[in-house]
């Protein structure tokens, strides 16, 4: 029997701040006018790519023969089994936080920025788990079939192209520093023996993904918590790894 986990973090109006009137609203229409908004489909190449190639493995004898290669290699060299990337998924969305206590600002306040990663994590769990459901892909250790893709390493991405978004204009170094914690995770995913290659490629490419969407439609969706008749919202966000499933919960009242 699967574990639920619920997270549930409330935020009342002291942390997030009082309902901006409609001058407020006109500024914040004038930031939207930020390049960082609008879609581009030059950010949806190295996302396409990696997809493309975890898609293409499921069929192709080449790439299956990668992925039975490196099982083998691994197995050969086994490395002692770890749960460390349990966690390492959610490190550099962490990053993001620690950095703003430590003084380093960036793109947006924490308000903005727990609605752009709380609709990215929706838009990652929209895309991965009918998947996992509909392909039904078999784990390397046979434990199941819901190996492809990775929800470990679509987490880790998501998060560290998170980590990059909020800071790639303030501090490119800071910005970056998620991918390396982002890369360990597929790594260890393939090296605990539960997803192929192709599955953790794929997994990155959904991550990118979904952080690129939740940059697009956040001026749609604070506009919206943001309606001056609006006094409280409710946020829900999916909280997932592969034996546990749970929820944030963002309330503003």
């Amino acid at each position: 029997m699967k574990l639920v986990t619920v997270t549930v973090l409330i935020f009342s109006n002291i942390i997030f701040g009082q309902i901006k009137p409609d001058s407020s609203l006109m500024k914040e229409d004038l930031k939207y006018e930020d390049k960082v908004y609008k879609p581009s489909y030059k950010k949806l190449i190295v996302p396409a790519v990696f997809v493309g190639f975890g898609v293409t493995s499921l069929t192709s004898d080449a790439l299956k023969n990668l992925n039975n290669t490196t099982k083998y290699e691994i197995g050969e060299h086994q490395p002692k089994h770890i749960t460390l990337d349990n966690y390492t998924q959610y490190v550099p969305a962490a990053m993001v936080y620690g950095y703003n206590l430590a003084g380093v600002k960036g793109k947006h306040n924490f308000k903005e920025r727990t609605i752009i990663y709380g609709t990215s994590q929706l838009i990652a769990a929209a895309i991965v788990l009918p998947l996992k459901h509909t392909i039904k892909e078999e784990r390397p250790d046979g434990s199941n079939r819901l190996s492809f893709p990775s929800g470990h390493t679509t987490t880790a991405f998501s998060s560290a192209q998170f980590l990059f978004r909020e800071y790639q204009h303030e501090n490119f170094w800071l910005a970056v520093s998620g991918y390396p914690v982002a890369l360990f995770t597929g790594i260890y995913r393939t090296l605990n023996d539960k997803h192929w290659v192709g599955d953790v490629v794929a997994g990155a490419g959904f991550g990118i993904l979904s952080t690129e969407l939740a940059y697009w439609l956040f001026p749609f969706i604070n506009k919206h918590l943001n309606k001056k008749d609006s006094k409280s919202f409710t946020y829900i966000y999916p909280v997932l790894q592969s034996k546990n499933a749970g929820a944030g919960l963002v309330l503003n009242f």
